[in-house]
């Protein structure tokens, strides 16, 4: 491999410039390669805003025409990505599943992951991962965040439960964490150290619920302007919020040239194993989005209920299959209909209109009122 070249203030005769980026929490690497694969530069550079600066003289230097690719690392990429989009440079996320010539490497080096990155994307070979617009991208984090509070919540109040399981206690209560059975749990009177672990738990379930009910009227007011929400709430099962994870995640429909890559990206699809004239078929891949695929296993328990085609099709498939896996099937069948509906821009064919009414004028009230109607 040839030496690194030093650089210099005079511009290579090389048309692109391809940079590989071997992106780090604190620290990135990158190699510069011509198009002829000779290796013109590499730079250890901090990611930060003044780190990437410094990658965008080093490639000045030696060009004006540049392409990049970088892993997707957690999200330490986005301010690389961003920052080169914005200087005209053609960036593309490669999919570290895919790129095996780094996942498999038994020598690995932030310097070799760098070259090698460039390497492929000198030979157009690199798989490349989809970049929502930034626009997305908040929604993405808006709507996970949300989800992650929930989880916490939970959590917490499975706590709570252990506490009372612990004490014999029992209620009558249809909802425990409501206005009554909130005061009833303020009201107790533990021994030891369970009182105070009870009251730290029920003020961080306070906490939680004023935050959840912040994040959800933020995503509210986004919902509304949102073509694609207005489309997916007609379908029954989907409320403005499951709406806004499965648009975020889907992103530009367009990019799904038919629904089976819909479904293949949500890891809905079936697995499927091929020998020579022996073939089988398997549970789904759950490879791809596991935020579409879990809010469709959701939006399936109420859809399953209340829409008469999938309370057929859940009821055929059960009978056969068991309930977990017909679930799942209505998920998938879903998805389907989900990939007409964002394509020919047309909303439920089989929607309960008063049922989407009430869903709007809950969203509406929620972006319009905010806490008061949360």
């Amino acid at each position: 491999m040839p030496a690194a070249c030093k650089p210099t203030t005079r511009k290579e005769e090389c048309e692109l410039i391809n940079v590989g980026i071997d992106v780090g929490k604190r620290f990135c690497q990158a190699a510069l390669k011509a198009d002829d694969g000779r290796l013109l530069d590499e730079l250890r550079f901090e990611n930060t805003g003044q780190g990437v600066q410094e990658l965008l003289e080093h490639i000045t230097i030696h060009g004006d025409e540049a392409r990049a690719v970088l892993e997707s690392t957690g999200n330490y990429w986005i301010r690389i990505h961003d920052m080169l989009e914005d200087h005209s440079i053609d960036t593309l996320l490669a999919n570290p599943r895919k790129t095996k010539l780094i996942a498999e490497a038994k020598i690995k080096s932030d310097k070799l992951d760098a070259r090698t990155l460039a390497t492929l994307l000198q030979g157009n070979l690199v798989f490349e991962s989809y970049v929502p617009p930034k626009a997305k991208r908040e929604n993405r984090i808006l709507v996970r965040h949300r989800a992650g509070l929930v989880k916490t919540r939970t959590e917490i109040r499975n706590r709570i439960h252990a506490i009372l399981a612990k004490h014999e206690l029992h209620h009558n209560y249809s909802d425990l964490y409501g206005k009554q059975g909130l005061q009833w749990l303020e009201s107790l009177q533990l021994q030891g150290v369970d009182q105070t672990v009870l009251n730290s738990n029920l003020a961080l379930l306070k906490a939680l619920d004023e935050q959840i009910k912040t994040v959800t009227v933020e995503i509210a007011k986004t919902a509304c302007n949102e073509e694609d929400i207005r489309i997916l709430i007609t379908m029954p099962g989907i409320d403005f919020y499951s709406a806004m994870v499965i648009a975020s995640e889907i992103g530009d429909v367009k990019r799904f040239p038919t629904q089976w890559k819909l479904v293949a990206y949500a890891g809905l699809a079936p697995s499927q194993h091929q020998s020579g004239e022996y073939e089988r078929r398997g549970g789904i891949t759950k490879q791809g989005s596991k935020w579409l695929r879990w809010i469709l296993v959701q939006a399936a328990q109420h859809a399953r209920q209340h829409d008469p085609r999938f309370k057929a099709y859940y009821e055929r498939v059960a009978k056969r299959r068991g309930q977990q896996k017909a679930i799942v099937a209505v998920a998938k069948e879903m998805l389907v209909v989900i990939w007409f509906m964002l394509t020919r821009r047309e909303p439920y064919r089989g929607q309960n209109l008063q049922l989407v009414e009430r869903k709007l004028k809950r969203m509406n009230n929620l972006a319009e009122t905010g806490l008061q109607a949360a």
